[in-house]
């Protein structure tokens, strides 16, 4: 049997309900198999990085422990996503009904012409750091960029606020 691994899934949605899409999101994570749902952050509201002509996202991190491979875990995370309405445009950052991105996969560093972990962008996002550092232990580095909370000092909230 292979040895689980934690996966950090970050979780974005502006349309159609985004609470209830991100909840029925963390529902569907907890039902994939070979995985367990062992964490989930508070969620947070951000400003849109794309056109702004589009409402403000909702995001998250869950995290979960899986013995699912790096690429099987991202066709079930686009199988979720696709049962949720999300449908893939060329717009670059548009609005959705929900977005999955796998953030990291234990310490591995995979890039390839699916997958690319840790997640792009990781590093500069507060919508992903913050609540990030909300399921992980406060040492945590991440594979590549260096320590979360040295990350964090270089990324302010912004505008960022804690959904009650």
């Amino acid at each position: 049997m292979t040895q689980p691994v934690t996966a950090y899934i970050g979780l974005g949605s502006n349309l159609s309900d985004p609470q209830q899409q991100l909840e029925q999101a963390c529902q569907a994570l907890a039902a994939m198999p070979h995985s367990k749902l062992v964490g989930r952050s508070p969620l947070y509201r951000s400003k849109p990085m794309g056109p702004l002509a589009q409402p403000d996202y909702l995001n998250g991190v869950a995290v979960v422990n899986t013995t699912l491979a790096p690429h099987t875990l991202l066709d079930a995370l686009q199988d979720i996503e696709a049962s949720q309405g999300r449908v893939r445009s060329t717009e670059r950052w548009g609005p959705r009904t929900l977005d999955l991105d796998l953030l990291l996969y234990g310490t591995q560093v995979i890039c390839d012409e699916r997958l690319t972990v840790p997640h792009p962008g990781l590093g500069q996002r507060n919508f992903v750091l913050y609540p990030l550092n909300e399921v992980t232990d406060d040492d945590m580095v991440i594979p590549g960029l260096g320590p979360l909370a040295s990350l964090l000092l270089k990324c302010p909230s912004n505008g960022l606020e804690l959904v009650a």
